[in-house]
């Protein structure tokens, strides 16, 4: 058995400089299944995506998907990539297991919550306000560089991590804090503000409009009082009054305390982001 890939048309290059190419999988010359790969535009063209892989039916089980998988990352490598990822959804446990044995690990996880008709009640004490003008100047000023070392802080080169923090926020607010669907507020507990939300009304999340949390983070000095689940409550009441009924979030893996937040309050895994070293 000869396992190769076999390109079915050029590479694809984007305006921002990502690459894809779609092969088809073949044994023998015969096609027995598919593989797609690209550079991360996010990241940057050193960053790799396997965006999917497909084996037919007939031909599983014979070892040619983790041939196929192999083969696209010395692809990927020739292409000047240091890294790698894939998506699994939550109930494809093939493509993680596949993944488990070609050495990636879990980064981080995508989560979701359907929401119920009445918006949850805040803590007495708690309440929560739009973020002024010069507490957002202050949160912008220090934000990029915080979610870039979020991403150096588990493996990703730091010129990769402050491209996609510096793109996601450029792309994601590019009227500030005046953005239509996006909503900066800041919780305030007994008089003294303690952390800050930012939720987006305007996304897509399986075919259907839904609220995302983008940024919650509590106050160092704050923390352990129950004030990031106040605000991710908040976050739903949010979503809620914006008519929307399902809200998601990202959070990485490593992060056992916001994991175990998210679960408590009902939301579950939809998305599992897997990544290796090439």
């Amino acid at each position: 058995m000869t396992t190769t890939l076999r390109p079915t048309g050029p590479i694809q290059q984007g305006a921002d400089g990502a690459k894809t190419r779609a092969y088809d999988v073949c044994d023998n010359g015969r096609p027995v299944g598919s593989v797609e790969i690209g550079t991360d535009a996010a990241f940057g063209t050193g960053a790799g995506v396997l965006r999917s892989l497909r084996i037919d039916e007939p031909d599983r089980r014979r070892g040619r998907g983790t041939i196929a998988a192999l083969a696209a990352e010395e692809v990927l490598r020739g292409w000047g990539c240091t890294q790698v990822r894939l998506e699994a959804p939550a109930d494809n446990e093939g493509i993680r297991g596949l993944a488990a044995a070609l050495g990636y690990t879990e980064r981080s996880r995508n989560m979701l919550k359907e929401l119920g008709s009445e918006p949850p009640a805040l803590p007495a004490g708690a309440v929560a306000r739009p973020m002024s003008a010069e507490e957002f100047d202050a949160w912008r000023s220090t934000s990029v560089e915080e979610y870039a070392q979020s991403w150096i802080d588990r493996g990703v080169p730091a010129d990769q991590a402050l491209r996609k923090s510096r793109s996601d926020h450029d792309r994601n607010l590019p009227d500030g804090r005046d953005t239509e669907g996006m909503l900066l507020h800041v919780l305030v507990a007994r008089g003294e503000a303690v952390g800050h939300l930012w939720v987006s009304v305007r996304e897509e999340i399986e075919g259907v409009s839904a609220g995302y949390v983008f940024d919650v983070e509590v106050a160092e000095e704050h923390r352990g009082r129950g004030h990031g689940r106040t605000l991710m409550l908040h976050a739903e009441r949010l979503v809620l009054a914006a008519g929307l009924h399902r809200l998601g979030l990202h959070v990485f893996a490593s992060n056992t305390p916001a994991l175990r937040l998210y679960e408590s309050l009902g939301y579950r895994t939809a998305r599992y982001n897997l990544a290796k070293t090439l």
